[in-house]
């Protein structure tokens, strides 16, 4: 195998692997990401495929960009702009191909052949930058219509002395146990009323950690990503948000985001380092 092939395989494997320890399942997110939706570069206008789609969705849905634009260091500069100091990129893949001569050991012929060879670069977000004009998100990207499920209502509406609920977490959902809080994205961005009502309750599971409640959260604060203890809260939250969707008689798939489930991928990724790219280029196919 080409050495710099390997390095591009180990990048790629390390980014999909911190996604996978902070609890984020690339391929898998219940609600829509940034209103501008697929991906693309900015100076091009084309989508990104395969794992390049995983990888820039992921970052928006981890740091809430709206925007679906992308671009490169030197991209932002020709444009007039600068990447904001302190901010890091994301890596995208690319095909290159060369030409190799390959000579016949019977005739002595020589032909030539391409050989695909990978490559990537670092890319930005252009919320990431100063000084760039581009086309914010519009009206085309709005939620659609929401309808309540009265007997997840009643849950909700339920929990004594629950966390304030605030839905302005864009591309984020999370408990904040340090000011007892639980942020949402829109109900609107969900891709069903099931699937909000599914996250909601995993988020308030979290909640009954709180010092105030069943203080599983010592000193207000979560389990640090990857670790034991963080494996455990979450599979308490998937519990508590299966129990709940039993009880309201409605289809919450969260086994799906389980450690359990995370935790094989992890494993199946350190094995085989080509496997993100590979089955991503095999979903795009």
């Amino acid at each position: 195998m080409n050495p710099a092939r390997k390095d591009v395989y180990e990048v790629i494997a390390t980014r999909i692997l911190e996604l996978l320890d902070k609890g984020i399942v690339p391929w898998k997110q219940p609600w829509r990401g940034g209103r501008a939706g697929k991906p693309k570069n900015l100076v091009s206008g084309k989508d990104y495929r395969g794992v390049n789609t995983f990888l820039l969705h992921c970052a928006s849905i981890s740091a809430g960009y709206d925007s679906a634009y992308w671009l490169t260091f030197n991209q932002a500069k020709e444009r007039g702009g600068t990447v904001r100091k302190g901010e890091h990129g994301m890596p995208v893949i690319f095909w290159n191909w060369v030409e190799k001569e390959k000579t016949d050991s019977q005739t002595g012929a020589t032909t030539t052949e391409e050989i695909p060879f990978l490559r990537y670069y670092t890319v930005f977000n252009v919320e990431q930058c100063d000084g760039i004009d581009y086309a914010k998100p519009d009206a085309q990207g709005a939620p659609l219509g929401f309808k309540p499920i009265a007997d997840c209502e009643a849950v909700v509406d339920g929990f004594t002395d629950k966390p304030k609920i605030e839905h302005d977490g864009h591309g984020q959902a999370l408990y904040r146990p340090t000011t007892d809080t639980v942020h949402l994205p829109d109900k609107g961005r969900f891709d069903s009323e099931q699937a909000y009502y599914t996250t909601l309750f995993h988020e308030l599971a979290h909640s009954t950690g709180h010092e105030s409640r069943l203080g599983r959260h010592k000193d207000q604060k979560q389990a640090a990503f990857g670790s034991t203890d963080y494996g455990k809260e979450e599979l308490i939250a998937e519990m508590g948000a299966a129990f709940l969707c039993g009880h309201c008689g409605i289809d919450g798939q969260t086994i799906d985001n389980s450690a359990a489930y995370i935790d094989g991928w992890r494993r199946a990724i350190r094995q085989d380092k080509k496997l993100v790219v590979h089955a991503a280029a095999q979903a795009q196919k």
